[in-house]
């Protein structure tokens, strides 16, 4: 009986440091796909547009049984104890009411937008936010109405990535999720809108 406890023991310990590596890795990881596809959804809600349905999920290929060894089921253990979803890339929480708040009031402010990026006026910036491309091409009387649109964008959009990475309980992530939404709000804009490239460059779509 002693033999038999002890020879469950080591296989236990190990699963223990599995667990616990695991969990360090979870904490770490930045999940950039779940991030774009998070930034996909709020730009939508933002601009208005509607994603296309996705494709029906294919069922798994079947596969015989196989018997399983010490390190299969040292991983089975851990399937049983961190859930697979977490086990894999994690999912981006982007629904908080601070998150709905600001989301909001950018939806209204887009109205006032638009106009402004179909005209050229106003550009995608590789950083994230926007900024006046033509300030020549703004009326004088319209100049401090068109700023003051522009800094409560990008007082919004700062506050969106920051909620994002709080929300998720990684602040660390910010820059991240701030680098996503720039490649996504560019990737998503319409033709004929102005946006930067990496160099800083202005080009049209």
């Amino acid at each position: 009986m002693r033999n038999f406890r002890h020879g469950l023991f080591g296989p236990l310990l190990a699963t223990t440091a599995l667990v616990t590596a695991a969990c360090v890795t979870i904490n770490v990881y930045f999940p950039a796909a779940a991030a774009e596809k998070a930034a996909d959804r709020i730009i939508d809600d933002v601009w208005g547009g509607t994603p296309p349905p996705s494709a029906p999920a294919s069922p798994p290929p079947t596969s015989s049984l196989q018997r399983l060894d010490a390190q299969q089921v040292a991983v089975a253990l851990l399937d049983l104890l961190i859930p697979p979803a977490a086990a894999g890339e994690p999912n981006i929480d982007a629904s908080s009411p601070e998150i709905t708040r600001i989301k909001t009031q950018m939806e209204r402010r887009f109205a006032e937008l638009k106009p402004q990026l179909d005209a050229g006026v106003i550009g995608l910036g590789a950083d994230g936010y926007i900024a006046v491309r033509d300030p020549a091409a703004v009326p004088l009387a319209s100049r401090n109405a068109v700023r003051t649109m522009v800094a409560n964008e990008n007082a919004d959009r700062a506050a969106l990535y920051r909620e994002i990475a709080t929300v998720n309980g990684q602040p660390q992530w910010e820059a991240q999720i701030r680098e996503v939404f720039a490649g996504r709000w560019i990737a998503k804009a319409a033709a004929g809108w102005w946006y930067q490239d990496a160099g800083g460059a202005w080009k049209q779509k």
